[in-house]
């Protein structure tokens, strides 16, 4: 785990709760309580990947299957799988139909393969700001709230931070203007050090800039296997979240998560006032997709 000094901590603590404090109305849209359930739960399309990966799953058939097969009311998108739809109304609208048909809620967009919002380069970084403005239009023409981005860079920390939190603003001001959320997970790098992530969303400080924290990737260099601690990222970036991705990789003989605490982290997710979609993202290889979709929602509901 990354080491904190006690003064960066506390810096970092005292940043996110300002940041947080910018736009209440912006974050309490995501943190109301729907109905008597504590939150509700979703499904990443990414739990999704072999199947749709390899042609036994289209994703026009993406909604029909999380409500038929699992009865879940959310869906998350992964723009892989429908890349050079954006700006295709006609498959779009396709994707909104089937949603309405079997009445699911579309929550996101997951946005990958789109450049660095953190270039280093402005002028690249421009670019990826604005290959990212077709996403924002697709969620909105969905009805989703956000859109999932990487916040990559290169640098120093505070270098990556600026940089990062600049292409995050502006960004931001762009999807303001649609009414869509601008959300950063923790995926890989210096995004997966909580520390890091929740410094950078404060400079970003924009009420549409928020995080999705995941519970699983906490992984800041593979290489090195350095890792920042999940539970301490997951309390530091929730001031911030507007959605929560509950990754699961296996189960043991009781049906409790085998690699964390889910009851401690969903505890933490509640302690910070957040009662919206949480959605469920199998990454592991066995069981199979969707019987480890099946275990993780059954785990949810027993912590909920």
């Amino acid at each position: 785990m990354t080491a904190l000094s006690r003064r960066d901590f506390l810096s970092t603590a005292a940043a996110t709760a300002a940041a947080a404090s910018l736009a209440p109305a912006a974050f309490a849209d995501h943190h109301k309580k729907p109905g008597d359930k504590p939150f509700r739960i979703s499904l990443a399309q990414w739990s999704l990947h072999r199947k749709l990966k390899a042609g036994e799953l289209d994703n026009l058939d993406f909604a029909k299957v999380a409500r038929e097969e699992f009865d879940i009311s959310g869906v998350e998108y992964v723009n892989q799988f429908f890349k050079d739809k954006a700006k295709d109304e006609s498959y779009l609208s396709q994707m909104k139909q089937a949603a309405e048909d079997h009445g699911v809620t579309s929550v996101l967009i997951m946005v990958d393969g789109e450049g660095r919002i953190g270039d280093p380069d402005t002028k690249k970084r421009l670019q990826t700001v604005d290959k990212h403005k077709k996403w924002v239009d697709a969620a909105k023409f969905l009805g989703c709230h956000s859109v999932r981005v990487n916040a990559g860079s290169e640098g120093s920390w505070e270098q990556q931070r600026d940089h990062a939190a600049d292409g995050l603003r502006r960004l931001g001001e762009y999807a303001d203007g649609q009414g869509i959320n601008v959300l950063v997970e923790n995926h890989g790098g210096l995004s997966s050090n909580g520390q890091w992530l929740a410094s950078t969303l404060a400079y970003a400080d924009h009420p549409r800039v928020g995080s999705l924290p995941d519970f699983g990737n906490f992984r800041i260099d593979r290489q090195t296997g350095e890792s920042f601690d999940r539970y301490l990222g997951t309390e530091l970036l929730m001031p911030f979240a507007k959605a929560v991705s509950a990754k699961t990789y296996g189960f043991d003989a009781d049906g409790n998560e085998s690699t964390m605490d889910y009851p401690r982290l969903m505890g933490i997710v509640l302690n910070a006032g957040y009662h919206d979609w949480v959605g469920i993202e199998w990454e592991g290889g066995d069981p199979g997709e969707y019987e480890g979709i099946k275990l993780t929602k059954k785990l949810l509901e027993r912590v909920r």
